[in-house]
């Protein structure tokens, strides 16, 4: 009896590991299989991602080459030419030098976009010194709110609150160490948080002033390209109506393509430093 029970025992075990080798079998199997998907995945999804990106940029250029053709003249016409007319007679270039500074630097500091003095200064001045004025005036109106937002620190807190996923992603900026920060802010100044809104908001979190200023440059330095661009191509244009014509065939092609690459290249940005965000963020809490 005791060895037909130790048999019995010993068939019941036998069985036992029997039944579980399959399970232990397709296991294996199932994470292999997926080890070798997960790559696969990653690559449809990147190519979904730059697909989005790309037909993005085919919608832009359409709507832009559009608007152009249809609406672009008489605006241009009736409103652009007017206004620069009026701003090349009245002001010289050293005052218009002092208005766009003027305004970029301190407009930021009472919530008012200054965004038309970007293209103005584009227009005034070019590439070369309208970077040199754009990025001075920034620097000054991205430190001002800096410094008067911490004598309202704990008000700004509060109404952070209110909107607590996006306190979570400004909130970034000043965790870590001074590179983090700046990472931080950067991502953030090339994201869609609205740029004015940020300037205060900054002074809820622990960020230091020189990761701020450093990062803010840097994440800006796209939107200050792109606004002299549009200042310069705004301004080919009113030329050509003001001399009753249009632009020829290869500065259509040659504006089409310039454009074409700077909107693809501000949402190809923009998207990758949202998931950047995300992805610190994530990062941030394991931690």
């Amino acid at each position: 009896m005791g060895m037909s029970g130790a048999a019995s025992g010993g068939a019941g075990c036998g069985r036992g590991e029997y039944m579980s080798i399959p399970e232990d079998v397709d296991a294996i199997k199932e994470a292999v299989k997926e080890e070798g998907e997960c790559p696969r995945l990653l690559r449809c999804r990147a190519i979904r991602w730059w697909a989005k990106v790309a037909v993005l940029g085919i919608f832009l250029a359409g709507a832009t080459a559009a608007a152009v053709v249809f609406l672009g003249p008489l605006v241009i016409k009736k409103v652009v030419v007017p206004i620069i007319d009026w701003q090349s007679r009245t002001f010289s270039r050293p005052v218009i030098l002092l208005i766009c500074f003027g305004a970029i630097a301190f407009f930021p500091s009472v919530l008012i976009p200054s965004s038309p003095f970007m293209w103005i200064a584009g227009m005034t001045f070019g590439y070369g010194y309208g970077f040199l004025i754009i990025t001075t005036a920034m620097s000054i109106g991205m430190s001002l709110p800096f410094c008067i937002g911490s004598a309202f620190h704990s008000r700004i807190h509060r109404w952070l609150e209110k909107w607590p996923k996006k306190a979570a992603f400004v909130r970034l900026a000043g965790e870590g160490d001074w590179f983090h920060q700046f990472r931080a802010v950067a991502l953030l100044r090339i994201s869609p948080f609205p740029y004015i809104v940020f300037n205060y908001a900054s002074v809820a979190t622990n960020v230091q002033y020189c990761p701020y200023i450093a990062g803010s440059m840097a994440g800006t330095i796209h939107e200050t390209l792109l606004a002299i661009y549009s200042g310069k191509l705004v301004q080919s244009l009113a030329v050509a109506t003001s001399q009753g014509s249009f632009l020829s065939v290869d500065q259509i092609i040659y504006n089409g393509i310039g454009f074409t690459v700077a909107a693809v290249s501000t949402a190809a940005i923009t998207i990758y430093a949202k998931k950047a965000l995300q992805k610190l963020q994530a990062e941030d809490e394991l931690c």
